[in-house]
């Protein structure tokens, strides 16, 4: 049967390794490459102005791609349950394919997505390759739940084998007989809009240090494999986190937009380590990528992963509910991201507050104390808050303490030009040690609060969507 084809791009922003595409093109006569602007996902509030470049960029790396087999991206706008019935009706669509997602939502919108396709006698095909291995599998093969050690999770990847090898782009060969409608009108339709277009202010962007878009991923890809004795003697504790240059791969965005196929990374790092010294797992690159891996997982495993309440495997903390404090805390992080990756942000917050998987809480960030030791004289403060850039070092993590003197020769007055702490790290950090304290003795006097340290939730038995979603998996 020869059939119209929907491939949904979402986060597999590329077209190497990309095994729903090739499925998209299997017995294929028409195909509707597309990407959705979806308001739940792709809105001001979740997602800050350099994520939405970085996204255009991508969109538009992709476009130019598919334009050199013939084919074309058509960015539609609105909610996928609204947007595709009416797709499939226009364009007769008999098969639609996408790359498999694990966040809540997509599997919420997937399912719901996937009964639509149902009605409208559209046959779905999914495939995993947004992650190194299947995430599910994994889970089963640890009886059910989701492994909460590094070492487990290694353990499991280690039985499993090593992750598929991925598949090469298709070329103009596998595109014979396939066709895109590309007609003058859709580019007006279904073009890949600006960000004024979008409603963005685009006077404060700088200039861009990472484009979005596969090419762009590959050459960077390329350069880095380039320096084989950086990559084999990488080790994650060693890299700088205040550096004026960055010290990792910056990679993160390119494979959380799904601009480089995990998998990718990973192969080419095998044959980079083939025959010589290098670090292992879990500080080498390698280890970084099996870190992702572990917090997918997790994320897959424990329910209400991004919360404390609710989240079965993190320490119950009585913390503060400050509502001035709050507000000054969500000014920050996420919408600043440019990966942005729901799983691995949530993971890592709960690693660092030490609430779940990391436990020793007594271990205490100073933003002061750290800085001291790291970048003495303050480079990373003076390049990112150029208003303290003429405060002694002296004074450069701690300008409230500075003389008058000191402050008006730097032209910058502390609750003035520049705001008073709002806490004392030395005072709050040890008020909150007691509070984790008293948390974990909570947990450990009592066994129901929370699963062990080496076991994730069980899942319960399967519900009628997980049997249609694994009935409708074809890997």
């Amino acid at each position: 049967m020869a059939h119209t084809c929907l491939h949904w791009f979402r986060k597999g922003l590329r077209l190497h390794d990309n095994p729903a595409l090739m499925a998209a093109l299997r017995d294929c006569e028409e195909l509707y490459p597309v990407f959705i602007l979806d308001p739940h996902l792709h809105n001001k509030t979740c997602v800050g102005l350099n994520r939405w470049r970085f996204l255009i960029g991508a969109l538009t790396d992709l476009d130019c791609s598919l334009r050199k087999l013939n084919s074309r991206l058509f960015v539609v706008r609105g909610k996928p349950d609204e947007v595709f019935p009416k797709l499939f009706n226009k364009w007769k669509i008999t098969k639609l394919t996408y790359e498999y997602d694990t966040e809540p939502y997509s599997l919420s919108r997937d399912t719901e997505v996937t009964a639509l396709a149902k009605e409208h006698g559209v046959e779905v095909i999914y495939k995993i390759s947004h992650t190194l291995y299947d995430i599910n599998r994994i889970i089963e093969e640890n009886n059910g739940a989701a492994p909460l050690t590094y070492k487990r999770l290694q353990a499991i990847a280690n039985s499993l084998g090593p992750p598929k090898r991925p598949i090469p782009p298709p070329t103009l060969e596998d595109m014979e007989g396939v066709k895109t409608p590309r007609l003058e009108k859709h580019e007006k339709k279904y073009g890949i809009p600006s960000l004024e277009e979008l409603g963005h202010d685009t006077t404060a962007l700088t200039e861009e240090l990472f484009p979005g878009g596969e090419q762009e991923a590959l050459r960077r890809l390329d350069e880095h494999m380039k320096r084989t004795g950086w990559v084999c003697s990488f080790e994650k504790p060693q890299t700088s986190p205040n550096s004026l240059s960055p010290s990792t791969t910056v990679l993160s965005p390119y494979v959380t937009f799904g601009c480089l196929s995990a998998r990718t990374f990973w192969w080419r790092l095998t044959d980079v380590y083939q025959g010589k010294k290098h670090s292992h797992p879990p500080v080498s690159l390698h280890g970084q990528l099996l870190w992702r891996e572990f917090f997918y997982t997790a994320s897959v495993g424990i329910p209400n992963f991004n919360k404390m309440e609710g989240n079965p495997a993190c320490t119950q903390v009585d913390w503060d509910t400050n509502a001035e404090y709050l507000a000054a805390w969500r000014e920050v992080f996420e919408d600043l991201l440019l990966d942005g990756d729901w799983a691995l942000n949530a993971g890592n917050w709960q690693w660092l507050s030490a609430s779940t998987f990391f436990h020793q809480f007594f271990r205490v960030y100073s933003p002061v104390a750290f800085g001291k030791k790291t970048d003495k004289n303050g480079a990373y403060i003076k390049k990112y808050l150029p208003l303290l850039k003429k405060f002694p070092a002296e004074y450069i993590y701690e300008p409230w303490k500075a003389p008058r003197s000191i402050q008006q020769a730097a032209g910058c007055i502390v609750g003035k030009d520049y705001p008073h702490p709002i806490v004392q790290h030395e005072v709050v950090s040890k008020k909150n040690i007691q509070r984790m304290k008293l948390a974990y003795a909570r947990r450990s006097s009592d066994p129901t609060e929370s699963p062990s340290k080496k076991q994730g939730v069980k899942r319960k038995a399967p519900s009628v969507v997980d049997m249609l979603m694994k009935k409708k998996r074809k890997i």
